[in-house]
Order: structure tokens, then sequence, then C-alpha cells
């Protein structure tokens, strides 16, 4: 039958259903592929699809986990799943499929979820924006001349679209948050050693990247993270114990809290007056929540803080970039590489390991810059980004001069690394969108391990000033 009131769902609703019987797998995973046939074509989103075999998973024994039958996308990044390839957005990667899951995915799937294909991404999830030369742009669903984001934006563009209510999303520098910013989402990036990487990863970007989702609503976040977090015991580090089940932990609300707020970036610039507003916003509606607010952010040398990270970076995309020239035989260049990839792979492989260790020392004395904060402030509250999502073709993703490549990127993601460096979780959530109707997201910031806060805040704000009935005009 048509499932018109499929996008009034989030996951577990959808899940609910077939629990109840009252509608079939099947029905929801036709509606999704439906929707992603009708809209990709606009979107650019969806990369790779598996839909038959969706469609059989559908039909056969489909798990009774909590989100039994459900239809979700994977991230062209490390999203590894038996039967689909993963390029990373990158042409020097070839269309391998996967014998095997990766131990995220084969959770997800005993849960119900059921995976329909792949998602668009920047080459090696470099950027904030996805538009790779491999797969091309994928569009904004609020304004497609606008970036999704990146380098989750195929992943954010599905579920702001509503062919998906759920996505894996990665974030190494705001690549769930951004994305979930851009598209009016929540994007929780969770603490270093919460989600395993298993079995072919472990320690993502020297630390800095993690696994997760992106959503439309606070509890299919936290459900999310029920099933993916119990511990991996291969891993080489594991984050601190949740108190229980996030899902149950977000129906208490949180104790009245002590928030800081930042009205400008680390180094006293002014954001975009859009993005002021939402801050602002998000301020004044946890203020009338009860909870203390004041403008304070930590002491962070800025600087300092993108010299290591991008160290970090440069070094580990030549190690991608080098382990896939070992594993097919092709060698790195302008033909198979963007001039930005490049020029981080060429820069990466003259840093030396006495450097890469000290900038690795930089960013965990930033660790305890903020830990020390959170001694006194229970979460921070900064904009997710510094002004509204950028138009396409703002980068030039050919451009071999790093400087010049990064400069239109100036100041525009002022905030989400720091937390990829410390390992803080941080979560971005959808309590604003301008005139021109595009979202502009704000996040908060948790102590290390402490995902749990974030969400009941999150729950509280979400029935305070409620977001599931906002869409784009495309959905």
């Amino acid at each position: 039958m048509p499932f018109k009131e499929y996008e009034k769902y989030d996951a577990l609703g959808l899940a609910e259903l077939v629990h109840k019987k009252k509608v079939k797998p099947v029905e929801i995973v036709d509606e999704a592929i439906a929707r992603a046939e009708a809209l990709n074509p606009k979107l650019n989103a969806i990369v790779f699809d598996v839909f038959e075999q969706a469609r059989t998973a559908a039909k056969g024994k489909v798990s009774k986990g909590i989100f039994a039958g459900v239809p979700m996308f994977l991230k062209d990044m490390r999203g590894i799943a038996k039967g689909m390839p993963t390029r990373s957005g990158s042409r020097m990667a070839p269309a391998i499929v996967s014998d095997h899951d990766s131990t995220l995915v084969a959770r997800y799937r005993a849960a119900g979820l059921i995976p329909l294909g792949k998602t668009n991404v920047p080459e090696f999830g470099i950027l904030p924006t996805t538009e790779s030369k491999l797969y091309g742009p994928a569009h904004n669903p609020w304004n497609l001349a606008h970036t999704p984001g990146g380098s989750s934006g195929g992943s954010a563009a599905t579920v702001s679209a509503r062919i998906v209510p759920i996505a894996h999303s990665t974030d190494g520098g705001g690549s769930i948050r951004i994305p979930a910013s851009n598209n009016g989402l929540i994007g929780l990036k969770v603490s270093r050693g919460r989600i395993t990487q298993g079995p072919d990863n472990a320690d993502s970007t020297s630390g800095l990247s993690v696994d997760n989702v992106v959503t439309r609503s606070v509890r299919d976040t936290a459900a999310a993270l029920d099933l993916a977090s119990p511990y991996n015991y291969g891993d080489p580090y594991f984050a601190p114990a949740a108190e229980g089940s996030y899902l149950e932990g977000i129906k208490r609300k949180p104790k009245r809290l002590r928030i800081a707020v930042a009205m400008t970036d680390l180094k006293g610039k002014a954001f975009h007056p859009d993005v002021t507003a939402a801050v602002k916003k998000a301020a004044k509606i946890c203020e009338d929540l009860g909870h203390f607010v004041e403008e304070k952010s930590p002491d962070i040398d800025a600087d300092m803080m993108t010299m290591a990270f991008m160290t970090l970076w440069a070094a580990n995309s030549a190690f991608a970039v080098e382990s896939l020239s070992r594993m097919t035989g092709v060698q790195p260049s302008m033909d198979v590489l963007e001039g930005i990839t490049y020029s981080l792979y060429q820069q990466g492989r003259n840093i030396t390991a006495i450097q890469l260790m000290g900038m690795q020392q930089v960013m965990y004395r930033i660790g305890r810059t903020t830990a020390a904060f959170h001694e006194t402030y229970d979460l921070w509250l900064t904009p997710t980004l510094s002004a509204p999502p950028l138009k396409l073709g703002t980068v030039n993703v050919d451009e071999t001069d790093l400087q010049k490549a990064f400069d239109p990127l100036t100041g525009y993601v002022p905030f989400t690394a720091t937390q990829n460096a410390t390992g803080q979780p941080a979560i971005n959530v959808p309590l604003y969108w301008n005139k021109q109707d595009l979202p502009i997201g704000v996040q908060f910031v948790a102590r290390h391990g402490n995902e749990m806060l974030l969400l009941k805040l999150a729950a509280e704000l979400e029935k305070a000033a409620p977001w599931a009935n906002r869409k784009p005009k495309l959905a």
C-alpha cells in the first residue's frame, strides 16, 4: 500500500508499527526506495544502492530488535557492509565489494536496521562540504544550491529529505555535527572509544574520528547509541561506562545546569548575524528552562589547536593514501586524487615522527584545559558553524596550494575540531532557521564520557522548541 504517513515517523516509530504488525518491513523499505529514486536525482546523496537485496531482507526473517524493519543508509567511509564497496569518495579506491560487515554494521543489522546503500562523501572526508570529483556534489534538501555539509553530507541529506529516518555517519573534525547543522538534524559526536571501529580499524585518524548516526529525533539517537556502544575487547581503549540505557535516561530531565556560551570564536571574531541569533535563541531557551547561562569559553590557543589538528590530519591522509596505493598498486597522483588531497598527502609524507608526537602532546594539553573548564561548567554552548550553509562550488577541490584551498573556509568551522582533538562528546541541536529557511545548528559540548547529559538536555530542548514538523520543501 502507499505509505504516505511514512515521513511522520522517526525510526523508533516505524519499528513500533512493525512490532504491532500494522505495517510490514517490506512496505517501509519499498517506501524508502521509492523516495530515494524520486529525490536522489536532485540530491545526489546516494552513490551506491542495494535496493533489491534490501527488499529481499525485508521480506525474510527480520530481526525483532529495537529498529525492526527500519531502512538506513551507510556512509561511504567506514560503513563496511558485505556486498557493498567503500571508496571514501576517491577515484583512487576501486569499487571492490566487501566480504564482511564491520562490527558496527553487524550491530545495526542485529537491531533490525536494513541498509539500502552508501551515501556521498568528500574525498577521504577532508572537507566540510560534499562535492568530490568521483561522485559530484551532494545538494542540501533545504536549498539545492547549498551544501549539505561534510563529510557526512550524503547521509544527512537522506535523513533531512525524509528518505530514511536514520543514517550512519562519521566525525573526524565535525563531520557528523556540520551536516546535522546544515540539514536541521540531531548529530551526536560521541566520546573517543565509545563506539568500536572493528574489526578493520581501531583508532581512526589518530583517535580524531568516531562513528555514529544522524537522525531527526533525540530518542532515535539515544537508541542507536545503546545498540552501538557495547565494548569490543579488541579496541585499544574505551570511553567511561554509560549510566545505563541512553534511551531510558532521556526520559529523566537533567539537573539544572551551568552552561557556558561562546558569543565569539576562540580568537574573538564575531559570527554571521544569523548564527549569533541561533546561539542567543538556544541560550534563551536554556535560561527559560531554568539553567544558568553565562558567556565564557575555555582558554584554548586556536592557532596551536589548528596546527596540531592539521598535522595529525595530514599525516593520516598520507597514511591512508599510501596504504591504498600498496593495496591497489595505483600510484598517488593528480590523475586519481583531488588537488587538496594530493597536497595533504605530500605534506603528510614530510611530517616526522617527532613532529607528530609533539602535536599529539599539544592536543592532550588542550584536553586537560577543557577538562578543567568542565569542573566549573557542565556544558559549553557554541554555534556548530560560524555562518549558514555554504553555497556549492565555494571550495576548489583541485587547488594544490593548501592555504588558497582552505581560505574560503577560514573561520567557518570554529569549534567542532576541538572536540575531536580532546575526545569529548558534542551534539548538534536544530533550534533555528534563518529567513532563507536554511537550518543553523548549535552544539553543546560535555565532559568526556558524558553523552547522557547531552542527550537529556537535547530531549528537554526538543520538547521546549519542537522541530519534528520542520521539513524541506524537497521532502
